[in-house]
């Protein structure tokens, strides 16, 4: 998606800030450091990974007394009783110097055996390539998967239901490998660049999060899986000029918008191995999308969410493997888009199903029969389900009491800056209530155990880094702290800062918009300080949230307060926003035009402010945020004084079929709403002064955005600032002191172009001036 991705957008903050000042720096440990921040001095701790093993238990990853090895750790819940299961020194293969580096991990069902993700390399966004070793409690021994696999090749490897089996991706294709002998059985034979079994191509992965692209049926007997046929899709070529004596190509199959996308279709096939049964799923294979996939309750039948190119029609389809007939069970229709659900949860043995779905206005929790012949509201009222992070697949569901008839989901009804746990009843009766306590008004996050009797609890707001707990449910009692971030407390609590304020601002037409502001420690209403604005404003994120550090920005912010800057930030319209389904989809067919207005409206309303100054705005953003930059520059160009763009889109063409039609359209059909939205058309109009930051080697927002911009500009005979970042991704984040390099190219380039803020004079001054 237009946005950098949730395991890259929130960098650690060690790796943020950079430098050069604009005043001088607190010398104590009041002001921020550049030196802390990047010595990850300001780093929340973690707890984790964390794996519920049944109703009350839980393992977890904790750091032994040497303070390197890892052991996996067993917890009681209720009494908080602890056991060793894996001791860190039996995870050392043979002739290792030291234990596995346990990335991540995952139990068998029988709790007997324990699966490592280790050694792992990126594909496309993630680290979803690795090496996976199973440690057998019983027998003390541990083994690599794979044979005589090349490191850093398997992807998704995961325990049959028996527990006797594991099932993983190598090379584009399906594997099973028993466990007691180590025999392979390849299921797939076809996988190749263009034949995709297990996995997915390059838009289905970042558009769809879709990643693990296999099932193994309830009763362990067959895998169902997604193939796409990737030949139609077009290469768009990475120029690599720094890595080797001579340039190469690195090409990435990425379909642009309204180009060829990959042919989509799900099989299954024998555990055991043997010919793949593909489901009858009509329709022109390029012309949809199979966006989920999950066995229905059943041994049988697969459930599949079908959206058509155009993402206005989801259909819900329940696949039978013995027949390869496909039926379906509800469809779901928006005049804008329609969005995926994650939270289809099988209630009554399989008989009914949650679903989730804006049809009256709000997104609300739905209960429908199996097939589809009746659908039960079970959260009326004007509230939405949400969750900030939706746009990256994280559900709105949290968890399901089928014994008790409760189901738990996050809403915020009163204020969409924030997150709570509220829990109904199943059978619609009686309304909504809040579990989460009244006294603390932030951002809370909760992983509850299956049977939601007991919940890892997290809580943080702007002011506060986040605690995680171990709490009871419903009533939720805190039985303990995993995680106090005590010592971050403290340090945060040293620095010299303002809390941050929390308002609406107009953003025109009488539509009030969320916004905060950070002034500088020592502020001072007589005065006129500049201001930066801080932009995404495109449907997969909010920056207006009340929670710790939201995306890794946070302390460069209080940098640029302490050196006397005020910094804001304004959701537009469009934003995933818990404020109903018209504030969502009012961006349809508008992305650029519509959150460039609102934006400027309210940049314009806080320049109102008396102690702003006016002549002095500035805005920066990345990707999404870097284009709302170069628009908001190049379509008010009186308003704003400067502007760093990051990884922009200029050219709304030029982005990814998925994420681009889903808002827009097909270009060939809304053309002049592509152009009417992409920044590229009125470069002509810059005033300011322009940053623009990419990397050549961004396999997302590409290079070309960037460079075709710069003809614009140049055409236009505009002069502009321009730093690229040789192979970077979207992150820029690849390599020694990159970023640093970056964020203290952001620092200068805002003392110098927006200026330092300006200097309150000692009244005997004034009173001598007066006196000449």
């Amino acid at each position: 998606m237009l946005r950098q991705s949730s395991s890259l957008l929130f960098l650690p903050i060690a790796l943020l800030l950079a430098a050069a000042p604009v005043a001088a720096q607190r010398p104590d440990s009041s002001a921020v450091s550049l030196d802390a921040l990047f010595a990850g001095d300001y780093v929340p701790e973690r707890f984790g990974p964390t794996r519920w093993l049944d109703d009350s238990t839980y393992t977890t990853l904790e750091l032994e007394a040497d303070g390197i090895t890892t052991s996996l750790v067993r917890y009681d819940a209720a009494s908080g009783r602890r056991s060793v299961l894996v001791p860190g020194q039996r995870l050392m293969a043979k002739g290792a110097k030291g234990p596995l580096d346990v990335e991540e991990y995952s139990w068998s069902p029988d709790h007997r055996m324990l699966l490592v993700f280790t050694n792992s390399r990126r594909v496309w966004r993630q680290n979803t390539r690795g090496d996976f070793w199973v440690y057998d409690l019983d027998r003390n021994s541990l083994r690599k998967l794979g044979g005589d696999a090349p490191p850093s090749s398997l992807m998704f490897a995961k325990f049959s239901p028996d527990s006797r089996r594991v099932a993983y991706v190598r090379e584009h294709d399906l594997y099973v490998e028993r466990l007691s002998d180590g025999a392979i059985t390849r299921l797939t034979k076809d996988g190749s660049v263009t034949i995709i079994n297990g996995t997915f191509d390059w838009v289905y992965e970042e558009e769809l999060n879709d990643r693990d692209g296999f099932r193994w049926s309830p009763d362990g007997a067959h895998i169902a899986f997604w193939q796409l046929d990737a030949s139609g899709v077009r290469d768009y070529r990475l120029i690599d000029d720094t890595d080797s004596l001579y340039s190469f190509v690195k090409p990435v199959q990425y379909p642009k918008a309204g180009t060829t996308n990959s042919a989509a279709r799900i099989g299954v096939v024998s555990a055991s191995g043997g010919p793949t049964k593909w489901l009858e799923i009509d329709g022109d294979p390029r012309q949809q999308y199979l966006a989920t996939m999950e066995w229905a309750a059943s041994p049988n039948e697969v459930a599949i969410q079908r959206l058509n190119r155009l993402q206005n029609k989801l259909d819900v389809l329940l696949g039978d493997i013995r027949t390869g007939k496909v039926k379906t069970v509800i469809t779901e229709r928006d005049s804008a888009w329609v969005d995926v659900v994650h939270d289809l949860r099988w209630l009554d043995g399989g008989k009914r199903f949650t679903w989730v779905s804006e049809r009256d206005g709000w997104r609300h929790l739905y209960v429908i029969m199996r097939d589809g012949s009746s659908t039960r509201l079970v959260t009326p009222g004007p509230y939405d389900l949400t969750n900030p992070n939706s746009a990256f697949g994280d559900p709105f569901v949290e968890g399901t009491d089928e014994r008790g008839g409760w189901i738990y989901f996050n809403a915020s009804p009163d204020n969409p800056t924030q997150l709570y746990l509220y829990r109904t009843r199943l059978d619609s009766a009686g309304t909504a209530e809040r579990v989460t306590p009244k006294s603390e008004a932030g951002t809370h996050t909760y992983d509850i155990a299956p049977g939601a009797q007991w919940a890892f609890h997290t809580f943080s707001n702007t002011e506060t880094p986040p605690v995680t707990e171990l709490v009871h449910l419903p009533d939720h009692r805190v039985v303990r702290t995993v995680v106090s971030n005590k010592a971050l407390r403290a340090r945060v609590a040293a620095l010299h800062r303002r809390p941050m304020e929390f308002f609406k601002v107009d953003g025109g037409n009488g539509l009030e918009l969320d916004a905060w502001l950070m002034t500088p420690p020592d502020f001072d209403p007589s005065r006129r300080y500049p201001l930066l604005i801080y932009v995404y404003g495109e449907p997969a994120g909010q920056t207006v949230r009340d929670e710790w550090d939201i995306d890794g920005t946070y302390f460069w912010h209080l940098m640029l307060t302490q050196r006397g800057y005020l910094v804001a930030s304004v959701d537009n319209e469009g934003t995933p926003s818990p404020r109903g389904r018209t504030w969502r989809k009012s961006i349809y067919r508008q992305i650029g035009s519509l959150a460039t207005q609102q934006q400027a409206a309210g940049a314009r309303a806080i320049a109102k402010r008396s102690y702003v100054d006016s002549t002095r705005i500035g805005v920066w953003g990345w990707s999404g945020g870097g284009s709302m930059t170069l628009n908001l520059l190049f379509r008010s160009p009186d308003l704003y004084r400067m502007g760093m763009a990051v990884a922009p889109v200029s050219d709304l063409r030029y982005y990814d079929t998925i994420y681009q039609e889903r808002y827009m359209g097909l270009p060939q059909e809304n053309g002049d709403d592509y152009r009417r939205g992409s920044p590229i058309t009125y470069a002509a109009n810059l005033k300011g002064d322009l940053l623009l930051v990419h990397g050549s080697g961004d396999d997302n927002v590409h290079f070309q955005n960037s460079e075709a911009l710069i003809n614009a500009l140049v055409a236009a005979n505009k002069p502009f600032t321009m730093m690229d970042y040789p192979n970077r991704s979207h992150c820029i984040c690849e390599g020694p002191n990159t970023t640093r390099h970056l964020f203290e190219l952001l620092t200068r380039y805002l003392g110098e172009h927006l200026g330092a803020p300006e200097r309150k004079e000692p009244q005997a001054t004034k009173a001598a001036d007066a006196s000449k």
